[in-house]
C-alpha cells in the first residue's frame, strides 16, 4: 500500500503541474485541479482502508454539487429565453434525481450495516475466506462449494432473511454485484416483515 500512495502523489503531483501550464480557461483548469484532488482522496482513503471517511467525503462533496447546480438553474430561470429556461429546468431536475439516488444509497447501505452488526452480535455473520489470485480473482471452483454451502440453508428456510443476507455477501465476494444487490434487497424487505418478495436467486 506503501508504494501505491507514493505512486499516486507523484502522478498527481506530475498531473497537477501538467494542467496549471496546459493554455485553458481557469474555470476548466479549477475543474480539472478539483477533479484531480478528489482523485487522489479516493485512492489515499483506498489505501488506508478509511472507506466510512471516503463515503462522508463523497455525499458531501455530491450534496455540495448538487445544491451548486440547482442554483445554477435558477438563475437561468431568470432569463426569459427558451433555451435558458430549458437548460435550467435540467439543472434542476437532474440533481434531484441524483438526490434521490444517493439518499436510496445511503438508506440501503445503513439497512445492510444494520443487519450485519444483528448477525455478528450473534457469532452469525459470514466470513470471506474464499481463496484469491495475485490479481485478487476469486477462485470459482471454492466460490461454487462456498455456494453450496449457503444455498442449502437458504432452499430450506428461504423466509429467513439471513439466508439471503449470506448468499449476496458470497455473491459481493464472486464479484457479482447484480446478484448480490438483489439478494441483499430480499433480506431487508424479508427482515421488514414483508411477504411479496422476489425469492428468485
Amino acid at each position: 500500500m506503501g508504494s501505491l500512495k507514493v505512486f499516486t502523489a507523484i502522478a498527481v503531483v506530475l498531473v497537477a503541474l501538467t494542467v496549471i501550464v496546459l493554455p485553458v480557461p481557469a474555470s476548466v483548469r479549477l475543474f480539472l485541479l478539483v477533479s484531480l484532488a478528489f482523485c487522489a482522496v479516493f485512492v489515499f482513503v483506498e489505501a488506508t482502508g478509511k472507506g466510512k471517511t471516503f463515503a462522508a467525503l463523497t455525499v458531501a462533496a455530491l450534496t455540495f454539487y448538487l445544491v451548486v447546480t440547482v442554483q445554477r438553474g435558477l438563475f437561468l430561470l431568470e432569463d426569459p429565453s427558451l433555451a435558458s429556461v430549458l437548460l435550467g429546468l435540467g439543472m434542476i431536475v437532474l440533481p434531484l434525481i441524483g438526490g434521490w439516488a444517493m439518499v436510496r444509497e445511503i438508506i440501503f447501505g445503513s439497512k445492510v450495516q444494520q443487519m450485519a452488526k444483528e448477525m455478528d452480535a450473534a457469532g452469525e455473520l459470514p466470513e470471506d475466506t474464499l481463496p484469491r489470485s495475485a490479481s485478487g480473482r476469486v477462485d470459482r471452483a471454492a466460490a461454487d462449494a462456498e455456494f453450496e454451502k449457503f444455498r442449502l440453508p437458504l432452499e430450506e428456510d428461504p423466509g429467513n432473511w439471513k439466508n439471503w443476507f449470506n448468499i449476496s455477501t458470497l455473491y459481493g465476494a464472486a464479484g457479482d454485484r447484480k446478484r448480490a444487490r438483489k439478494s441483499m434487497r430480499t433480506a431487508i424487505a424479508l427482515r421488514a416483515g414483508k411477504t411479496d418478495v422476489d425469492m428468485s436467486v
